[in-house]
């Protein structure tokens, strides 16, 4: 790919979805469209991108231990380095428009002013903690996160302005080999946690810090990543069955759909959106694939290959103002997504 921005417009699959034996769903208000940018620093693996309050997108190069930024408007990227090794391999923003990462190698939480360029450390208080892998804020703007191999959930309280002491707990999983993976905040400030390694989530009490995991239907699950619907419902893409999963709190009861390009399918990155409708990736098709689906009719609505291959899309973030979904790429790009009302009558 040569040039720095690629935009296509995609009209819903009806023709692949009937290919892969799945129905049409009958929705009428919705293209997607895609847009690539190149990303300077080769084979960086940009990735987990997170849109600023200012409307810029902030992400992560885990191979090159870099955060940047991205201006959309002019598709202008700005580097900066961080500590040696780090292996950011998550960044999220907050209100004041400071950077976070997740520093996956060095066993840290950073903290980057992008004013100054100034970074803070924040080390696990547990060397066994040592590869900090997703995180998100809560409603108080405190940081919920996994850790993958160390096997444990976490919260890290934030810190008095131009403090370097933070207060970090960390919620072991008993059995060994979880992998504590994609994380979501539900409206009671609860993480929910899909935990890669077993068939199970989990979730926290954010009082009591007490944790409960909850068994998938299926044995042989393994879910990655996990979104939240505007009506508390907890979902997850089984990375190893090829299959979509809803988990319902309040009656504990499961439902699942098995995907569009079959036990095969690899899914992985996803998002949900305000109108309720969830959006993953199938990485196990080359190019990825890009795919809706409709709770209310239960019916996968949208189908569309992303344009550089994608090689593998591992984390998604939706930004509501501007209805779009954003994402990074093994191929070397930041991707966006954007939902546009059809307008055909």
């Amino acid at each position: 790919m040569t040039e720095s921005s690629r935009v296509y417009a995609i009209a819903l699959a009806t023709v692949a979805m009937a290919f892969f034996g799945v129905a049409p769903a009958p929705v009428s208000s919705q293209h997607v469209q895609l847009q690539e940018w190149d990303v300077p620093w080769e084979q960086s693996r940009p990735r987990d991108p997170y849109v600023a309050p200012d409307g810029r997108v902030w992400f992560v190069g885990q191979r090159s231990h870099y955060a940047a930024v991205l201006d959309p408007e002019t598709g202008d990227m700005r580097r900066y380095e961080l500590p040696e090794g780090a292996g950011p391999h998550n960044l999220i923003v907050d209100d004041d428009g400071i950077v976070w990462y997740a520093g996956n190698r060095r066993a840290h939480i950073g903290r980057l002013d992008p004013g100054t360029g100034d970074i803070v450390q924040f080390p696990m208080p547990d060397p066994a903690a040592r590869d900090p892998h997703t995180l998100i804020f809560d409603s108080k703007g405190d940081i919920w996160f996994t850790v993958q191999s160390g096997n444990f959930i976490g919260k890290m309280t934030m810190p008095d302005a131009g403090s370097v002491d933070a207060q970090i707990e960390l919620v072991p999983v008993p059995e060994p080999g979880t992998r504590p993976y994609g994380i979501v905040i539900d409206a009671d400030d609860r993480p929910w946690v899909a935990l890669f390694g077993t068939d199970m989530l989990a979730t926290v009490d954010p009082e009591s810090m007490k944790l409960r995991t909850i068994p998938l239907p299926r044995p042989e699950a393994r879910p990655r990543r996990i979104g939240l619907t505007p009506d508390q419902q907890v979902w997850y893409v089984d990375y190893a069955g090829g299959m979509l999963g809803r988990y319902n709190p309040a009656s504990k009861k499961f439902t699942e759909w098995p995907l569009p390009g079959g036990e095969n399918s690899r899914p992985y990155g996803m998002a949900t959106d305000n109108a309720g409708r969830v959006w993953f990736v199938e990485t196990g098709m080359q190019p990825n694939r890009f795919v809706g689906f409709n709770p209310g009719t239960e019916e996968f609505f949208s189908i569309n290959e992303v344009e550089s291959g994608g090689g593998t899309i591992r984390h998604m973030y939706y930004d509501e103002e501007n209805q779009s979904i954003w994402f990074g790429a093994d191929t070397n790009t930041v991707g966006r997504a954007t939902i546009i009302p059809h307008t055909d009558s």
